[in-house]
């Protein structure tokens, strides 16, 4: 019974791992910026939009370009689809930085509706570019495909994604604890006009997040292409469990959001395993399951507000 389990717990995992990811860069926007950034999603699709035209080919080169790209091992495209589409994110998070600027310090309401408005205009140039249809993003053949271990085939790919979730989650906890961008992140989280006093230009600071942020939701797109396939609408699929998985969490804490994302991940790899229709009501369940006895998170900060 239980060895039945452990496919399904690998898929969680990894699962709960790449929501983790998508859910950090969520959550380093909100803490600075105290913003919703509803477009997240769009940006973890695009990022997934990018990496296929990198790696199928279909890239606007000239046709000989364009030949002898597609003549490069498929290793090489997808380690370059990789290490580019995050970077042809970015500058996109830089736009929507810049338009947000005038909801800072407002009534998040505005924000909320802002983003949302990005987010629809996003999913609609997707259409636009690349159409309505389901794409696959093809994974060099190493990573590609299964292997026998204990009478039961394991994905290859997933063990892979969820080794690499682990290293861009263990990077970025280095970026935020042990460098001077990291401190100053966390000061403008707790206090923006103590950062201003310090001679810090918060607009770049804020920039810097943003696009940090961006390019982390592409990244997790690149990687969770293969498994759930790519289409307009997948940022929505990403966004929304990036959101509980902070809340479940508690906002702002970095450990809260990787066990989150783990939990979140682990009842909609079981519950899609045993019973499909509850894998998306599952984890909503989790989080009336948890606010209801613990209304800031599992590591959430205790509220002034609270006895």
């Amino acid at each position: 019974m239980l060895i039945d389990l452990l496919p399904h717990l690998v898929n969680g995992l990894t699962l709960g791992l790449l929501f983790a990811l998508i859910a950090l860069g969520f959550m380093l926007i909100l803490g600075l910026m105290e913003q919703i950034n509803l477009a997240h999603g769009s940006l973890f699709a695009l990022g997934a939009y990018f990496a296929f035209a990198i790696a199928t080919p279909r890239l606007p080169l000239p046709p000989d370009m364009l030949k002898i790209w597609a003549g490069v091992p498929l290793g090489w495209r997808y380690t370059a689809a990789i290490l580019i589409a995050p970077v042809l994110v970015a500058p996109f998070g830089v736009v929507i930085e810049r338009l947000m600027r005038r909801t800072y310090g407002r009534d998040p309401l505005y924000g909320l509706l802002l983003t949302f408005g990005i987010a629809m205009v996003l999913e609609d140039l997707i259409r636009a570019v690349w159409g309505t249809r389901d794409y696959v993003l093809p994974v060099p053949r190493d990573i590609s495909g299964g292997f026998l271990f204990l009478d039961l085939i394991w994905s290859r790919y997933r063990f892979w994604a969820a080794a690499f979730a682990i290293a861009a989650i263990a990077i970025v906890w280095l970026v935020v604890e042990r460098t001077r961008f990291g401190a100053m992140v966390k000061a403008g989280a707790h206090d923006s006009e103590i950062v201003q006093a310090l001679g810090i230009d918060l607009k770049k600071l804020r920039t810097g997040v943003f696009v940090f942020g961006t390019m982390l939701a592409a990244l997790a797109g690149v990687i969770l292409a293969p498994i759930w396939g790519i289409r307009p609408h997948m940022g929505v699929d990403a966004v929304v469990p990036a959101f509980l998985v902070i809340v479940l969490g508690g906002v702002g804490s970095f450990w809260g959001a990787v066990i989150a994302g783990l939990l979140v991940g682990m009842v909609v790899g079981l519950s899609g395993a045993y019973a499909s229709e509850w894998s998306l009501l599952s984890m909503y369940l989790l989080l009336i399951l948890v606010v209801t006895f613990r209304a800031r998170g599992l590591f959430g900060k205790k509220s002034v507000l609270e006895a």
